[in-house]
């Protein structure tokens, strides 16, 4: 099978911790042998990846340089951000796939320069503000801020991305037996002129997990994984015995109740790719893919329920049957 997996940002970074180059490491160890399994158990891979605390943490730097007369616009800086993560999980699954071809490619996304996100940012980046600073950036830099909880935050637009530009590049290298990590945050946002062709970045920041599902239709992938860290997908998230989805369909998922900014993404990556190719999509673990591809965990999503079987499953509510239960979902 040829496989798309998309790492949550907890690939690298859980809640809370400081993004210290040793505590990511550390977590790009954990996550590279769940991701080797996938390998050795003869499929092809690729792999996309979160970058949220990376970019905000650049971004931060960037800002307080002064060396620098303006900061680093974000499309540089989602490229660096693709660099470095991509470094960390290269060498990780070469130590794990010896003789195995692994890279990391620099990957653009093409996003529509009328979409309408450009009008009505809402992505939180960067650190947090008091609401003096937050005016003072708004009248310095002509950004646009929000409230955050107690703070607020720099947002930026999210466009719907169009097209992944180094898809062509990727299925080469799948041909050549390569894993391949790409569209690291979403892609590197570009949009084109209609009469030149001309490349321009863009100001953005692109939903990774609609991404990775554009990119697994455009290489034709048999499956998509999306890989956090929770086990499934949960019904009556925060409420006392949430009941975790063992299958579903893309109307059903989409019909949950499922927080904003976390879950509800992933959802519609999901129900997106299984929609429109009609192959599986599932929503699992991030320390056992293939127990996600084989379905013995996780949210399995298909566009039709075969004849003769039942249609979203719910597993039994209770402790004993929701394994890890779902604190938090990360972006």
């Amino acid at each position: 099978m040829r496989i798309v997996a998309a790492l949550g940002g907890n690939a690298l970074l859980q809640r809370g911790e400081h993004p210290d180059a040793a505590v990511q490491l550390h977590h790009v160890h954990q996550a590279a042998a769940s991701l080797a399994e996938l390998v050795l158990a003869g499929h092809e891979l690729v792999i996309t990846h979160g970058n949220g605390p990376q970019i905000g943490l650049l971004a931060s730097e960037s800002e307080c340089d002064p060396a620098l007369t303006a900061p680093y616009p974000l499309d540089v800086l989602g490229a660096q951000t693709q660099g470095m993560v991509g470094t960390l999980l290269t060498r990780e699954l070469l130590n794990r796939l010896p003789g195995r071809a692994v890279t990391a490619l620099v990957t653009h996304t093409e996003v529509d320069p009328h979409d309408a996100a450009f009008k009505h940012p809402t992505k939180f980046i960067g650190q947090q503000l008091t609401a003096e600073q937050a005016r003072r950036m708004e009248r310095e830099r002509g950004w646009t801020t929000a409230q955050d909880g107690a703070h607020h935050r720099r947002v930026v637009p999210s466009p719907r991305p169009r097209e992944v530009l180094e898809a062509p590049a990727v299925r080469v290298l799948l041909a050549g037996g390569a894993v391949v990590i790409c569209a690291g945050g979403g892609g590197v946002p570009v949009t084109r002129n209609p009469d030149t062709g001309r490349l321009t970045g863009v100001e953005a920041v692109v939903d990774k997990d609609l991404t990775a599902a554009l990119l697994a239709e455009q290489l034709d992938a048999d499956a998509l994984l999306i890989l956090t860290d929770v086990t499934h997908v949960f019904t009556r998230f925060g409420a006392a015995h949430p009941g975790p989805l063992a299958a579903t369909t893309p109307e059903h998922l989409r019909a949950l109740d499922l927080p904003e900014g976390s879950m509800r993404p992933k959802a519609e990556a999901a129900a997106s790719f299984a929609e429109r190719t009609g192959h599986l999509a599932a929503i699992g673990p991030l320390d056992d893919a293939l127990g996600t591809i084989l379905g013995t965990t996780g949210t399995t999503v298909r566009a039709a329920v075969e004849r003769g079987k039942p249609g979203p499953q719910a597993l039994p509510a209770g402790p004993s049957a929701l394994g890890a239960l779902p604190g938090h979902a990360t972006v």
